[in-house]
């Protein structure tokens, strides 16, 4: 469960000491009571892990019901809402969320998101590492993917790629310069891969990405 809530978060150990942790060694340790003072929380944080447990104070020990997903009753359910928001309240208060795996893949995911207030959506079952940017019509703008890069060339290295939808034209000028590839898995004449290690700078790259977001909501 912590494990699902977390993925991806890295923590901002100050942000957590101001909710309320307390950093004990190399770990940092918060507990508080749900459901009316009868169940204790205790959560340990470290090296970016995050280990939990629900304890039942009637009884002083954990209550292991709400991990195990067929138990459906309207208690353990009850339990189990209130633990899962306490470790969302924590997720969205304490983390910076790195979706990608790279530095850039992220600075575009963030750009996106503060201009256009997008968040990657990974539509994939079983991959967690594509993920999709649409507009408010649901349309896809931009497609940040981990690839190996033999698939655009003879590199064999892993990397990850935004594909954007551009003008023919401007795509066919791109592919003379750094870090321009013909899409991989999209239509060549219409869409175009960029290579997310700095390769291509930053201003540009967002420059491209507001094009390729003009050119999809028309």
């Amino acid at each position: 469960m912590e494990k699902d809530i977390f993925s991806k978060c890295i923590f901002d150990y100050n942000k957590l000491l101001d909710y309320g942790f307390i950093k004990d060694n190399n770990k940092y340790k918060y507990s508080t009571n749900i459901m009316n003072n009868k169940f204790r929380i205790d959560i340990i944080i470290s090296n970016n892990i995050v280990n939990s447990k629900v304890i039942d104070l009637e009884f002083n020990e954990e209550y292991i019901s709400i991990k195990i997903d067929s138990f459906i009753g309207e208690y353990v359910s009850k339990v189990r809402e209130e633990y899962n928001n306490i470790l969302y309240d924590i997720k969205n208060k304490c983390c910076i969320i790195n979706y990608f795996k790279y530095e850039q893949s992220n600075r575009v995911s963030k750009y996106i998101d503060n201009k256009y207030n997008i968040k990657p959506e990974f539509l994939f079952k079983d991959d967690d590492n594509t993920g999709v940017f649409r507009n408010n019509k649901k349309k896809w703008f931009g497609i940040i993917m981990n690839i190996n890069k033999l698939k655009l060339d003879n590199e064999n290295k892993d990397i990850e790629v935004i594909n954007i939808k551009l003008d023919p034209d401007r795509i066919i000028s791109l592919l003379e310069e750094e870090g321009f590839y013909k899409a991989y898995h999209m239509n060549k004449k219409y869409w175009i891969s960029i290579i997310l290690d700095n390769s291509v700078n930053d201003k540009l790259l967002f420059n491209l990405i507001d094009e390729s977001y003009d050119i999809v909501y028309k």
